[in-house]
């Protein structure tokens, strides 16, 4: 796994070995990055279940202004410090080591996101928990991004009783891409 674009383009990462974490492929990441691009820089990103990091170190290498990284292992929270000096990005990073929704509830009334990314462990819902919290959040705004990476079969079909409107979905092979704005947001032409 590599950094694909910034000022850490084409460094590799570290990740862990085993089937703890599943890093995002370079080609799926690449493809991520071509879809939100210019809304990357500048922006104040969070990373749930980050794994290795790779999404959240992207955008920092692509100018976001901050990230926050959260994930409950121990081991990939080292290997994703790790990651964030090799890359000399560690400033403008922040790290939590802990479950995602107690770790929201640190972050309440701290920080607002432009973009919101999370990559939970397929099949479990994990998307769904996480979807009820932030519908009666302050950490999203109007124009806050939400990107969850899931199974394919994964159904969203729910996301408007928690306020959320599903506007793009990408598919790949095995998994996909689901993006989430706040319901009755238009986009201003």
């Amino acid at each position: 796994m590599r950094v694909i674009a910034g000022t850490a383009k084409s460094l590799r990462l570290r990740t862990l070995d085993g089937l703890d974490t599943r890093p995002t492929t370079d080609r799926i990441k690449e493809t991520l990055f071509n879809i939100i691009g210019p809304s990357v820089y500048g922006c104040i990103f969070l990373d749930l279940f980050s794994g290795s990091g790779g999404i959240g170190i992207e955008a920092l290498s692509r100018g976001a202004r901050e990230a926050v990284f959260v994930e409950n292992n121990p081991r990939a929270m080292g290997c994703i410090k790790d990651n964030l000096e090799f890359t000399h990005l560690a400033s403008r990073a922040s790290t939590m080591t802990s479950d995602v929704i107690q770790a929201l509830c640190r972050l309440e009334g701290e920080k607002v996101f432009d973009i919101i990314f999370m990559d939970p462990p397929y099949d479990r819902e994990l998307e769904k928990k996480v979807l009820a919290y932030l519908s009666e959040s302050e950490l999203v705004y109007d124009d806050t991004t939400i990107i969850i990476e899931a199974s394919r079969n994964t159904d969203f079909s729910y996301v408007p009783q928690y306020g959320f409107t599903l506007v793009r979905e990408k598919i790949y092979k095995t998994n996909k891409h689901v993006f989430l704005e706040k319901a009755g947001v238009e986009d201003i032409c």
